[in-house]
């Protein structure tokens, strides 16, 4: 019988894995790298939600905001945890771009228009979450968390230069994945493993799920996971009505 086509001999496809593995690393690694390199433009970007905090003690009474150091070792280790990982977060489309090519071969050609329109809206919703949370979300929960609800009247603020840099590179790295479900959904049901039907059958259980969700992975302020909770409801039901119009998920 001859071999079905786009298929492989299983050392072939392992060699291909490892190649592409290779590459994802690779890529990783310049992009922390570059990031190292550049250190201070990425600082910046992740410390200007926090130029907040200073406007916002004044104005409720409080005593001054600073950001400090408690370890001689701290300013080394922020800088390199935040190359590391900014390296792979500018690597991912590369990342991509070895999934696409490592599974396309066993694909059909719809499948694999499907797969390069699923990759393009996923490059838009890194853009959205991105934005969404820089411009909107992060400043609203630095504001709601550091105002004299809070924060007594007269009373200073020390912010740990390592703990906060994480604070919003955590903050983003959330929404940049969490922006990335209905890409997986929109697969799962164009492969057969979940159908339209089952999705909304589950849809209550699946919002408690999202409440849930967001407020492990967000700050404890209501702004944060209400910000998170109500884009991820719409984009599960987005991700069906999706799925429906191009004929993914159907029983």
């Amino acid at each position: 019988m001859a071999p079905v086509r786009g298929t492989m001999p299983f050392l072939q496809h392992a060699a291909e894995l490892r190649r592409r593995l290779i590459i994802s690393l690779l890529a990783a690694l310049g992009g922390a790298i570059v990031c190292y390199s550049f250190y201070e433009p990425v600082l910046a970007v992740l410390l200007r939600p926090l130029d907040a905090v200073p406007d916002v003690a004044a104005a409720e009474g409080g005593g001054e905001a600073y950001l400090f150091i408690n370890t001689i070792f701290e300013g080394f280790l922020v800088r390199v945890k935040v190359a590391l990982i900014a390296g792979v977060v500018l690597s991912l489309p590369v990342h991509f771009y070895n999934v696409v090519r490592f599974i396309f071969p066993g694909l059909t050609l719809r499948e694999r228009r499907a797969i390069s329109g699923a990759l393009a809206a996923s490059f838009v919703l890194l853009l959205l979450g991105f934005f969404y949370s820089y411009y909107s979300v992060i400043p609203l929960s630095v504001r709601f968390l550091v105002s004299s609800g809070f924060t007594p009247p007269g009373v200073g603020l020390l912010l740990n230069f390592g703990r906060n840099v994480f604070f919003v590179f955590q903050f983003l790295l959330v929404f940049l994945v969490v922006f990335q479900i209905p890409i997986l959904l929109v697969v799962l049901m164009m492969t057969g493993v979940v159908t339209r039907r089952a999705l909304l059958r589950a849809s209550r259980y699946a919002v408690v799920a999202i409440v849930a969700l967001a407020a492990v992975v967000t700050p404890p302020d209501v702004v944060s996971q209400v910000s998170l909770a109500v884009p991820m409801v719409g984009m599960f039901f987005l991700s069906i009505l999706v799925a429906k119009l191009f004929g993914f998920g159907a029983e």
